[in-house]
């Protein structure tokens, strides 16, 4: 006959098993995401930029005055073949693409694709994450070789250059590729750099 103690360990056990995945879940949202309301990134007070979600507002705070928009080799061990486009405009807290003025996002677009091609040729990918799933606070697009498994026709459009790219909705990610003259601009997902070689 088992003891109550052993009963009450059991039910604990239980519980903990089924929490577990829970309690992981809310920290791992609330250390990883720059959007979910953390970003406390402020150029007039430098302390602020050294979170490690501030790291890229960190970088374009040292940028040049008189530059737009840099680049950056990734610096993540776990993807040496990753770069990434920036603006060097920062203001506090998170910046998204959605409320980038469509000239800015343009011109973005438009030097991303000039270094994929640079790198990759033809085989480039870009890709930006949704809102969910950024680690980090400042606008970065993701530029990589495409990985042509990814891709699919769910949610895609067909355009003829980087104007017509369209902004990103309800903090969804957007990743693009060459298709043939025109950029095939994949749509509605949350992780996005998945489609690039690492």
């Amino acid at each position: 006959m088992r003891r109550a103690t052993d009963h009450q360990e059991d039910t604990l056990q239980s519980t903990m098993t089924r929490l577990l995945p829970l309690l992981l879940a809310l920290i791992l949202g609330a250390s990883c995401s720059g959007q979910s309301g953390l970003c406390e990134c402020d150029h007039d007070r430098p302390e602020t930029l050294e979170a490690r979600n501030c790291s890229l507002c960190r970088e374009a705070h040292q940028q040049p005055a008189d530059v737009e928009i840099f680049y950056l080799k990734d610096n993540n061990p776990r993807k040496p073949n990753r770069w990434l486009v920036l603006p060097r405009i920062h203001g506090r807290g998170p910046h998204t693409l959605a409320e980038a003025p469509h000239a800015l996002r343009t011109r973005l677009w438009t030097a991303a694709i000039t270094k994929a091609q640079e790198l990759w040729g033809d085989e480039w990918g870009l890709a930006y994450n949704g809102d969910k799933v950024r680690t980090q606070c400042h606008l970065h697009i993701h530029i990589g070789k495409l990985l042509p498994a990814a891709v699919t026709r769910r949610k895609v459009v067909l355009v003829n250059g980087p104007a017509q790219i369209p902004a990103p909705r309800d903090g969804e990610g957007i990743w693009l590729h060459p298709h043939g003259r025109k950029l095939m601009v994949h749509l509605g997902e949350q992780i996005c750099e998945t489609a690039l070689m690492r």
